[in-house]
């Protein structure tokens, strides 16, 4: 859920705060980007340069960093995050967001939010249950920012009770909990396909294809940070995909027909991004065929054409989007199969736009729906290029 996400986290004056390094550390773990903004107080705790080792960015303290002559745009770095966690946060700080004081780097960079926000708060016992701390905290609730709550336990004090900063681990699951609570494909079943098959000739030699299943990973990825329980089934590919992901590596065309037999019918969306071989060997040899001064000839047959298959047993409801890889015709060549296959969307690369087609990081796409309303999009990133695809199977939705 945090793979690709930009986490701002403030760090405030507390002694909690050597629990950030942890934090940082399990957040970047994840996949998130983060920054992290320390107030002045905080600082006394915990050094910049632990933090930022940790996350791989530079730390901010304020404004204006005389040493490197930077400025720190707080409207910027707003801009930039997808959540802003606070953690630990302080009273004090508590304070100036709930009442708009704007005296430093963090507090400005709160009040410039268009993301959510979340604020763990730790302090003593007495400052916790404190009717001015607890109004703070109502305050910012009725803002719409998201209280992590404190646990319980032995304070810095020796005070036992509430106000101690909850985990790390637990700040991080209440994180990616809170973004699943807004993803428009919370449990929804995915099925993708990615990658070439290999149709073996020998114990050796294989017919194959020059796919890299980059654009089905990264379609794979996007659809899981949506929120979708994605089943992959993947192609012979070096490309590693996120955790949560169900990967099913298979090898030949067959393999991949009876591994998304196996899953179409729970899922509700399926994308057959996979370059699946047309052609499979007859016979193939048990043992390695061995070269001899005759020319050799393969007899091939029809695959499964696994596309059609799933096309013919859609039921009401379900998605299904396929791709056409063409070098001549492409336009009229992908509409007769977004017909034929009974799809409801078809993505068209050709091979004739450069930055397009196989084992390149790059893509170029056009999308036709059933309706034949027809979209072009420029040369981008296979991630970007997936964002846009998974969009507008969202808009089918």
């Amino acid at each position: 859920m945090l793979k690709n996400k930009n986490i701002i986290l403030g760090v405030c004056g507390s002694i909690a705060a050597y629990k950030s390094a942890i934090l940082v550390r399990l957040l970047v773990k994840a996949g998130a980007n983060v920054k992290v903004i320390l107030t002045a107080d905080a600082a006394n705790f915990i050094t910049p340069l632990t933090l930022a080792t940790l996350s791989k960015n530079p730390v901010y303290t304020r404004y204006f960093e005389e040493e490197t002559g930077v400025w720190s745009n707080h409207v910027e770095l707003a801009l930039w995050a997808d959540y802003i966690l606070i953690a630990p946060a302080s009273a004090n700080t508590l304070a100036k967001m709930a009442n708009g004081s704007c005296d430093n780097l963090l507090t400005a960079v709160y009040l410039s939010a268009k993301c959510p926000v979340l604020f763990a708060p730790a302090m003593d016992l007495d400052m916790w249950k404190h009717e001015s701390t607890q109004h703070n905290i109502q305050q910012l609730q009725d803002f719409g920012n998201i209280l992590i709550a404190p646990n319980s336990g032995e304070l810095a004090s020796g005070l036992v009770g509430a106000g101690r900063l909850a985990e790390p681990e637990e700040i991080v699951e209440f994180l990616e909990a809170t973004i699943k609570k807004d993803l428009p494909l919370l449990n929804i079943n995915v099925l993708i396909t990615a990658g070439p098959t290999f149709e073996a000739i020998d114990p050796v030699r294989f017919i194959g294809n020059r796919s890299s299943g980059k654009m089905g990973f990264a379609i794979a990825d996007r659809m899981y940070n949506l929120g979708a329980n994605v089943t992959l089934v993947a192609g012979p590919t070096h490309e590693v995909c996120s955790t949560g992901i169900n990967r099913i590596n298979v090898m030949s065309a067959e393999d991949m027909h009876q591994a998304c037999i196996a899953n179409f019918q729970e899922a509700l969306i399926t994308i057959m991004s996979a370059a699946v071989a047309d052609y499979t060997p007859v016979h193939v040899a048990k043992q390695k065929i061995k070269k001899s001064d005759t020319d050799l000839s393969i007899a091939l047959k029809r695959t499964t054409d696994i596309l059609a298959d799933l096309g013919s047993k859609k039921r009401p409801g379900q998605l299904l989007i396929g791709f056409a890889l063409e070098t001549e015709n492409e336009e009229e060549n992908a509409v007769s199969k977004l017909k034929r296959k009974h799809l409801d969307l078809i993505v068209l690369n050709s091979l004739n736009d450069p930055g397009a087609g196989f084992q390149g990081d790059t893509n170029k796409i056009t999308i036709f729906n059933q309706q034949l309303q027809k979209k072009t999009f420029d040369t981008k990133s296979k991630a970007e290029v997936a964002i846009d695809i998974c969009q507008e199977i969202l808009g089918l939705l």
